[in-house]
């Protein structure tokens, strides 16, 4: 689990045999991308509007996976307090 001043940005699962990572992500974007990757999913175990779970599977790229990260971590911070956020 991955967080920024205390609040979750990213999972990435331990299990060897199961390669995923959930992300914040929003809601709009979240079901744009569940309808156009396969291999993207309403968030596991999170609320399935504002998390997807990205597994390995066809147009899942280093890119999307990186900027899936990104844009959570962004998410995020944006709601924090601003006493919180990077300068």
């Amino acid at each position: 689990m991955y967080k920024v001043a205390g609040k979750v940005f990213l999972i990435v699962t331990d299990d060897p045999s199961e390669q995923i990572i959930t992300v914040k992500c929003e809601p709009e974007h979240a079901r744009a991308q569940v309808q156009r990757h396969t291999s993207i999913t309403p968030g596991r175990y999170l609320d399935k509007r504002h998390w997807i779970t990205l597994g390995p599977g066809p147009g899942i790229t280093k890119r999307l996976i990186t900027e899936a990260v990104e844009d959570s971590y962004d998410l995020v911070v944006e709601r924090l307090p601003r006493r919180y956020r990077h300068r």
